[in-house]
């Protein structure tokens, strides 16, 4: 048995089913009638699993009924595996339970996999983030709707190489000493990203002067040029004589137009009106508040494409620059300038065309204009250089990653000791033991109505029914006494 083939494994090794080595069970479903008002527990959810990391920053409650926090009590070194997600990446993500909160329990939508005897739990963990698992994961998660889902029953068929358990141990030694110099490369790279974005937003905010020279002049953005919302999209507009390609925000990024998806509509004797001319500036009109305003110079790609009212377009004047209007609305977009103008409406921010037309917009002279723009440029190409090369660190990071742990789990990493365990002893150790385990009975759910007493007869059967012809030559029972508790009762569940 291999996902491999036949490839030969070092000795002692041996191919297991998850189900072999492991006990696969699902979670709690969450219900209304489970609000935790009384036996209140720690519930686990998709959001408190990572790859290989848990965020217990935020634990919900959940009420449990009488037996199932036996059941579903979470131990340690039990493994959370992510049921689905939209993701295909981050299909079948895991973490590994430390027991840092008591009595917790999990939801439906995370399966548990708890180690058996065979399998020690961190290499289980290391293992079932690597790719060797995630590959498998894909192929058997289903996608509905586009989302990605696992089952007790799918990870019970997951394959895999498994060492002794001597030998598991030497693993996990060499791949903790091994990731966490990787894991601290990693960490300074993304240190060193977020600086040079920090860096970035500090060039562009200190391009303009907070006091501005006497050749200066302060306007607003109307007197710099117009402003013109763009066409709404409707209905009707889907198919029509005219179909032209159109911008929307989700194709406007600061300082760059995505052009991957572009959407088209009808635009029959309006597209003169809409039509984008190289030169003007594009900025979002309805985004989160920190975004709103995100601009975007127009360079004349894509060709013969027009833009929907999601996006506010700025035509700069004879006096301004296209590239000056970019940096000064780049400039109020990490400055925070456009978001004291916005107006938020279900969750959405928005920047109407008249609100920017009021914003301040400083006027240097054309030639102080181009070369403050030329300036900002090859500072900001220096930052971009650098940012790509960390970008490049990440990328060999993650490769390396990938290869340590695919070596690590088919015996490339540690040696061989002829003194370890063979892991087909191990199996055959567990299955003895399991098949001399009594079977675990699920517990009945006893429900609200159980619990209740059931209606007192009727007046008309209060005497009971007429004794049929073969008792009635016997002696009348004697009447059965009445109950001692005969009152009804509720009993907190």
């Amino acid at each position: 048995m291999s996902v491999d083939g036949e490839r030969e494994l070092p000795a002692g090794w041996a191919w297991v089913q998850l189900d072999q080595v492991c006990d696969v069970t699902g979670g709690i479903q969450k219900q209304g009638k489970r609000r935790p008002v009384k036996n209140k527990f720690p519930f686990l959810r998709v959001a408190n699993v990572g790859r290989g990391s848990l965020n217990l920053g935020e634990v919900h409650e959940v009420e449990l009924f009488e037996g199932e926090l036996d059941r579903f009590r979470l131990r340690d070194g039990d493994l959370l595996v992510v049921e689905g997600n939209g993701s295909p990446d981050q299909i079948g993500r895991a973490a590994m339970w430390r027991g840092a909160i008591k009595d917790a329990v999990h939801q439906n939508h995370l399966i548990k996999v708890r180690p058996t005897s065979c399998i020690d739990p961190q290499f289980l963990e290391l293992l079932w983030n690597s790719p060797t698992i995630s590959a498998q994961l894909m192929k058997v998660a289903q996608s509905t709707s586009g989302l990605y889902t696992l089952s007790t029953s799918k990870l019970n068929r997951v394959e895999f190489a498994l060492p002794p358990l001597a030998e598991q141990y030497r693993i996990v030694e060499a791949l903790e000493e091994q990731l966490s110099r990787l894991d601290a490369g990693i960490g300074t790279l993304e240190l060193t990203r977020r600086r040079l974005n920090g860096l970035r937003k500090t060039i562009i905010v200190s391009s303009i002067p907070g006091e501005l020279p006497t050749s200066w002049k302060m306007a607003r953005v109307e007197d710099a040029g117009t402003v013109e919302l763009g066409r709404a999209r409707h209905p009707d507009w889907h198919r029509g004589p005219e179909m032209r390609p159109y911008l929307r925000v989700a194709n406007v990024f600061e300082d760059r137009i995505d052009t991957a998806d572009v959407m088209e509509m009808d635009f029959s004797g309006v597209w003169e009106k809409y039509q984008l001319k190289s030169g003007d500036v594009l900025l979002n009109e309805g985004q989160s508040p920190h975004l709103v305003g995100r601009p975007a110079l127009y360079r004349g790609v894509p060709e013969q494409v027009a833009f929907t009212n999601s996006l506010l377009r700025f035509k700069a004047s004879e006096e301004v620059l296209p590239e000056w209007a970019l940096l000064v609305f780049r400039r109020h977009l990490h400055a925070k300038r456009f978001m004291r103008e916005v107006r938020i409406t279900t969750n959405i921010a928005h920047l109407s065309a008249k609100r920017l037309k009021a914003v301040e917009f400083p006027i240097p002279p054309l030639g102080v204009q181009k070369r403050l723009v030329q300036r900002c440029e090859e500072l900001l190409s220096g930052v971009d250089a650098m940012e790509e090369e960390v970008g490049n660190g990440l990328r060999r990071a993650r490769a390396l990653r990938a290869a340590l742990l695919s070596r690590a789990f088919t015996g490339g990493i540690v040696s061989q000791e002829p003194s370890d365990e063979p892991v087909s002893v191990l199996l055959t150790r567990l299955a003895t033991e399991r098949a001399a385990q009594p079977k675990a009975k699920r517990p009945r759910k006893t429900t609200a109505k159980k619990l209740t007493k059931a209606p007192a007869p009727r007046a008309a059967e209060a005497s009971g029914p007429a004794p049929r012809a073969a008792e009635a030559s016997g002696p009348a029972p004697e009447p059965t006494p009445a109950a001692v508790l005969a009152v009804q009762q509720e009993f907190d569940l």
